[in-house]
């Protein structure tokens, strides 16, 4: 079978890069061995302001506008919403943060981005926050998992997707580009943390970080409707079931929850809000982040084979990210323009041949 395009990942990066592939008219195949990435672990939060210095974003003012109008065209054509924007607390862990906000709401730049600030001992039901809070606007959380179980159904039904299990081994380069009985003119890998492993990316300089996050039932709960950011995160979701993460491992880089994890975010949460209504521990997920070095993502060919791409990378802020770059990829793809957040910029430091 002949095609356009083999992707190889059904993740958000995978699934989105596919859909504007789709869009423009092409003949792609996704595969996908069938295990839980991190996309469907993530738990999508988009905050346009982060950090203790309460930076934006690098190119934030362009990213959120089209990452909110990707969702909702994929929302109208699936009939079924995937973006939640809610507003978020941010509770101050310092003097200098509220100083900080105070700089940031006299800035034209942060126009938009921030509501009212309040110092301490002001209090925001029963969080704990002795430095005071801010509230952020523009924050919202993405049902990744939803998302991705329609855009796989839609692959499915359209004839676009194998699970299966990607070895390099089945690739063929020359004389034409073939893997199992699938000739595509390119195939590009979107495998997350897995491309730390791929021949062809490994040397690409990754950072891959592993991440815990915790499903609560709240009984009788009283919390506000917002993101709360005590330094980690809590979600409300629909009914009392709340999401809390996430931690930040660099070592051991598996899937696996661990009680070091739960124990590390159930007393942050107890440290924060005082006192916690009662809960009963719903689930546990862990997966691996596909972090970079330079917080940038890898989109690109390979140095010595132009048949090989990468489009990978987006660490924890894939939800804000891809929307924008799987649309200009899919364009640099069909009409040549410069690729953006080339992988160039590793092939003198990083590319050994």
């Amino acid at each position: 079978m002949s095609i356009d395009f083999l992707i190889v990942g059904q993740g958000l990066a995978g699934s989105l890069l596919a859909w504007e592939l789709i869009l423009r008219g092409y003949k792609i195949v996704v595969i996908d061995n069938g295990k839980e990435s991190a996309s469907q672990v993530a738990a999508g939060v988009i905050n346009p302001v982060t950090g203790m210095r309460l930076v934006k974003s690098a190119d934030v003012d362009v990213l959120l506008p089209v990452a909110k109008q990707c969702y909702l065209q994929l929302s109208y054509f699936f009939q079924q919403d995937f973006y939640v924007e809610k507003p978020m607390i941010r509770l101050f862990s310092s003097d200098s943060e509220f100083k900080q906000a105070q700089k940031r709401l006299n800035q034209s730049s942060y126009y938009g981005y921030f509501g009212d600030i309040y110092p301490s001992p002001k209090k925001f039901d029963a969080w704990v926050s002795p430095y005071g809070f801010v509230e952020q606007k523009q924050t919202g959380y993405l049902l990744t998992r939803p998302l991705l179980n329609c855009l796989k159904t839609f692959f499915i039904g359209h004839g676009c997707y194998q699970s299966a299990k990607f070895q390099a081994k089945d690739v063929q380069l020359m004389p034409v580009l073939r893997w199992k009985d699938i000739t595509p003119k390119q195939i590009i890998f979107c495998e997350g943390f897995q491309a730390t492993q791929n021949p062809w990316f490994s040397w690409l300089p990754f950072q891959p970080v592993k991440g815990e996050i915790l499903t609560l039932m709240m009984h009788q709960s009283q919390l506000p409707d917002h993101i709360i950011n005590y330094g980690n995160w809590l979600i409300p979701l629909q009914g009392n079931l709340f999401r809390i993460g996430a931690t930040f491992d660099h070592k051991t880089l598996d899937n696996l929850p661990t009680k070091q994890g739960k124990s590390a975010l159930l007393t942050a949460l107890h440290a924060a809000l005082s006192p916690p209504p009662p809960f009963t521990l719903t689930g546990h997920q862990a997966n691996v982040r596909p972090c970079t070095l330079d917080k940038q993502p890898f989109i690109g060919s390979h140095p010595h084979y132009p048949q090989l791409a990468i489009f990978n990378g987006f660490g924890a802020k894939g939800s804000l990210q891809i929307p924008y770059y799987s649309q200009h990829f899919a364009d640099s793809l069909s009409r040549g323009l410069p690729m953006p957040s080339s992988i160039q910029r590793h092939y003198a430091t990083h590319f050994i041949g």
